[in-house]
C-alpha cells in the first residue's frame, strides 16, 4: 500500500540552512574567477608561444647563472658591419592591418586617470571581480538573519589574494615575460580588500543581531576568535593602505606577514569551515619559498658612489639568464644591513648580447650593474658606505703613491699620479634574488622604439637599449628583428645625473654610429640650469634645458610623422605672445631636404657631437613643446616609413607612465592600423 510522496515544506517556512547553501556559493565563486584566470590565460597563449620560440619565456627560472666554460675569456664588442647578417623583412599588409587592429582594441585599457592608480584594464578587473564577489554574498542570502555568506566567501577569497601574491606565481609565469608579481600584484591588494568587504559585512550584521537579542559578544570562544580575527584583517587593511606602504615599508611588512598569521591561527579557531581554505594559500607560499631558494645567489660585487645620490652595484660572475629590462632584490652585507632587501633594476643585458664588454669584469658583460638611487635610509646608508669606504681607500692609495714616488723615475710618475684621483670601488659581498619582471615587449618586433625615462627609471631604458642594440649590432638580427630607429629620451632635474650613466650610453651609441642599418638618437632634458659644461659627448645626442618635462604624446607624435621641414625654415621665429625667441632648432641654417636625410655617423670623440640647447625658461613655463626644437626626432632619425609597428617603453614616477599610457592609447586608437601596431610597457618606480 502506497500513501505517497511526503510532503514539501513550503519555501516561505523552510529554515535557510547556511552551512549547507553557502559552502555551495563557496565553489560557484571558485569556478567563475577560475575560469576567468583560465580564458585570461589561453589569450595570452600566442604571446607566449612568440616568448617561447624567441628564448625569452621561462627565463630566470631557476636565477641567474654563471658560465663556467667562458670564465676569465674576454670577449670584445663587435658589430657585424662586414659580416652575414640574417636578412628582415616587414610584415606583410594584412599582417599589419590585424595587428594594428588588436592594438587599437587593446589600447583602450591603456587609458588612465589620475589619482586612481590603476589602468582602464586593471578597472575593469577589479570592478568585474567586486560585482562576482556582490552578486555571491546577496543573490538567494538572508544576509539581515544570518550573515554567513559574507563569512564564507571572505574564506573562499584566500587563494586569489595568496596566488597573485607571491613573488614566483604560476600565473606571471604563464603570463609571459613582463607580467612578473609587481604587475599583478593590485589584483593582490584589490582582493583582499573585498575578502575585507566580506568580513566587515559579516562580523558587522552578526554584533547587530547579537545586540538586537542581548547576547554576549564577547566571552565564547566563537565570538572572542571572531572579532578577533576581523580586528587582526582590520589593522592589515589599514596598515597597507598607499601612505603606509610608501613612508613606513618595514612597518607594513612585519604587520602584514605577522598578521596573516595570526589571521589563520584566530580564523581556524573561530569556524571549522575555514581550515580548507587555509592550505591553498599555504601551498602558494610554500611554492613561493621554494623558488626563492633555487633562484638565490651569493656573489661579489663592488659599489661606486657616483655622486651623491646615485651608487652603481657591479655584481661579479654573472652571465645569462635574464632578459632586460628584469630587476633582481639585492641584499648588501655591509654595516649590519643584512635583514634589508630591495628592488633594483637590472642595467645590462647579458654577456652574449650587451654592447657594454671591456676588458674590466665589471663592465665585460661578465656581471650585472645595477644602480640605488638614494630615496630612503637604505640607499641613503649604502650610499654613504660607498664614499665613505672608497674615500678612505683613495687616501690609502694617495699614501702608497707618495711612497712609491721616491723609487720610480720620472716617467712613471705622471701615470701613478693619475691612478691616485680615481675613487676605487668598494667590495661587498650582496644576496640576489630574482630575476623577476621585464619588458612585455619583444622590442625587435617594432620598426621604431621610443624608450623614455623620468630620473632613476632610467635604469630600465638603458638595459633594454643595451639589448636591442646587442641584438641588432652585435648578433645580426638573429630572430628576425625589425627595429631600425631608437629614441632614447631621458627627463631629470640636474646635468650632475648624467654623468653616472655616461659610461653606459656612449659604448651603446658607439655601436649604433658603427652599424648601418640602425639608428638611435638621445634627447636628455633638464630643468636645472646648473653646470651644463659636465655634460659628456654622446654620439648623435641633445641636451635641452626645460622649465617642465615635455610632453610625451608631442615627442611620440613627432617621431611618427615625416620630417617635412625646408630650407631656411625656422619655427623659432616668435613666442606665443609674439615676443622674439633665440633659435635652438637649428633649422634656419639647415642644407637642403637632401642634406636633411643625409645622416653621418660615428663615435664620440668631442664635446662637438653633443648638442646642448638652452631653451628660455620664461617661453617653455607657458607651453613647454611651443618650439619644435624639443622634438625633433624624426629629423634627428633616418626615416623609414610608417607600418613598422611603434614600441614605447617608460619608466619613472607615476606621472610620466599614465601620461605615455594615455599618449599611446590615442595615438593607438587614431593611427594603429596605419603604424603597424603600437605596443607599450610601462615601469613605475614608486610605490603604487
Amino acid at each position: 500500500m502506497s500513501f505517497g510522496t511526503a510532503p514539501s515544506v513550503p519555501a516561505a517556512l523552510q529554515v535557510y540552512n547556511s552551512y549547507l547553501i553557502d559552502p555551495e556559493w563557496q565553489t560557484k565563486f571558485s569556478i567563475i574567477w577560475g575560469s576567468c584566470l583560465g580564458a585570461s590565460l589561453l589569450f595570452a597563449a600566442p604571446r607566449l608561444i612568440r616568448s617561447i620560440r624567441d628564448g625569452r619565456a621561462f627565463t630566470g627560472l631557476f636565477g641567474i647563472k654563471e658560465d663556467w666554460q667562458e670564465r676569465g675569456k674576454y670577449e670584445a664588442v663587435v658589430t657585424r658591419k662586414n659580416m652575414a647578417r640574417t636578412a628582415y623583412s616587414s610584415p606583410s599588409r594584412l599582417v599589419r592591418t590585424v595587428e594594428g587592429i588588436v592594438s587599437a582594441i587593446r589600447s583602450i585599457a591603456f587609458w588612465t586617470l589620475p589619482g586612481i592608480g590603476l589602468n582602464a584594464g586593471q578597472m575593469f578587473v577589479v570592478l568585474a571581480y567586486l560585482i562576482i564577489v556582490l552578486i555571491c554574498i546577496i543573490m538567494d542570502s538572508q544576509l539581515m538573519n544570518n550573515s554567513n555568506r559574507a563569512g564564507f566567501l571572505a574564506l573562499a577569497q584566500l587563494p586569489v589574494v595568496f596566488l597573485f601574491a607571491t613573488k614566483n606565481s604560476i600565473v606571471s609565469l604563464l603570463l609571459g615575460p613582463g607580467h612578473g608579481y609587481e604587475k599583478l600584484n593590485y589584483i593582490h591588494r584589490w582582493s583582499g580588500r573585498c575578502l575585507f568587504l566580506g568580513a566587515v559585512v559579516h562580523g558587522s550584521l552578526w554584533i547587530r543581531n547579537h545586540l538586537q537579542y542581548n547576547i554576549q559578544i564577547i566571552g565564547a570562544q566563537k565570538e572572542t576568535s571572531g572579532v578577533a580575527a576581523l580586528g587582526v584583517l582590520c589593522g592589515i587593511v589599514l596598515t597597507s593602505l598607499r601612505p603606509v606602504r610608501k613612508w613606513f615599508w618595514d612597518f607594513f611588512w612585519v604587520v602584514h606577514v605577522l598578521g596573516f598569521v595570526a589571521f589563520f591561527i584566530t580564523i581556524c579557531y573561530h569556524t571549522i569551515y575555514a581550515i580548507p581554505w587555509i592550505f591553498p594559500p599555504l601551498a602558494f607560499y610554500a611554492a613561493d619559498m621554494l623558488m626563492r631558494m633555487l633562484r638565490v645567489r651569493i656573489k661579489d660585487a663592488t659599489l661606486t658612489a657616483v655622486d651623491p645620490n646615485m651608487t652603481l652595484i657591479r655584481v661579479q660572475d654573472c652571465d645569462t639568464n635574464w632578459i632586460a629590462g628584469q630587476h633582481v632584490r639585492l641584499r648588501v652585507f655591509f654595516s649590519g644591513r643584512v635583514f634589508e632587501s630591495h628592488p633594483l633594476t637590472i642595467m645590462n643585458a647579458p654577456s652574449n648580447v650587451t654592447c657594454l664588454a671591456s676588458q674590466s669584469s665589471a663592465e665585460s658583460g661578465r656581471g650585472i650593474i645595477l644602480g640605488a638611487r638614494v630615496t630612503g635610509d637604505w640607499t641613503r646608508a649604502l650610499n654613504n658606505y660607498a664614499d665613505t669606504e672608497g674615500k678612505a681607500a683613495q687616501a690609502q692609495n694617495a699614501l702608497w703613491v707618495a711612497e712609491k714616488k721616491k723609487a720610480i723615475s720620472n716617467d712613471d710618475y705622471s701615470s701613478i699620479s693619475d691612478q691616485s684621483t680615481l675613487l676605487p670601488e668598494v667590495p661587498v659581498q650582496v644576496m640576489l634574488d630574482g630575476p623577476y619582471g621585464g619588458c612585455s615587449l619583444d622590442l625587435g618586433q617594432y620598426e621604431t622604439v621610443l624608450l623614455i625615462a623620468g630620473g632613476s627609471g632610467a635604469t630600465f631604458t638603458i638595459g633594454v637599449l643595451d639589448d636591442i642594440v646587442g641584438r641588432c649590432a652585435r648578433l645580426g638580427r638573429p630572430n628576425n628583428e625589425r627595429t631600425r630607429r631608437i629614441e632614447f629620451v631621458w627627463c631629470l632635474r640636474s646635468y650632475g645625473g648624467i654623468s653616472w650613466f655616461t659610461s653606459l650610453l656612449i659604448p651603446i651609441a658607439n655601436v649604433v654610429a658603427e652599424c648601418p642599418d640602425l639608428d638611435l638618437h638621445v634627447s636628455i632634458y633638464v630643468t636645472c640650469l646648473c653646470n651644463p659644461e659636465a655634460v659628456p659627448a654622446i654620439p648623435n645626442s641633445d641636451v635641452l634645458m626645460l622649465a617642465q618635462r615635455p610632453d610625451t604624446s608631442k615627442i611620440l607624435l613627432d617621431l611618427t610623422t615625416a620630417p617635412r621641414m625646408k630650407k631656411g625654415q625656422c619655427c623659432c621665429a616668435g613666442g606665443s605672445d609674439g615676443e622674439d625667441v633665440k633659435c635652438t632648432c637649428g633649422s634656419a641654417c639647415a642644407g637642403s631636404d637632401d642634406d636633411m636625410n643625409k645622416t653621418v655617423k660615428s663615435p664620440a670623440s668631442s664635446l662637438d657631437d653633443l648638442e646642448i640647447k638652452e631653451v628660455p625658461r620664461d617661453h617653455l613655463a607657458r607651453d613647454p613643446e611651443a618650439c619644435p626644437a624639443l622634438v625633433d626626432a624624426s629629423a634627428k632619425l633616418q626615416w623609414v616609413g610608417l607600418g613598422g609597428g611603434v614600441a614605447v617603453c617608460a619608466s619613472g614616477p607615476g606621472s610620466l607612465t599614465r601620461e605615455a599610457s594615455n599618449a599611446v592609447a590615442k595615438l593607438s586608437l587614431l593611427r594603429s592600423v596605419e603604424l603597424g601596431g603600437v605596443g607599450l610597457h610601462t615601469e613605475m618606480f614608486s610605490v603604487q
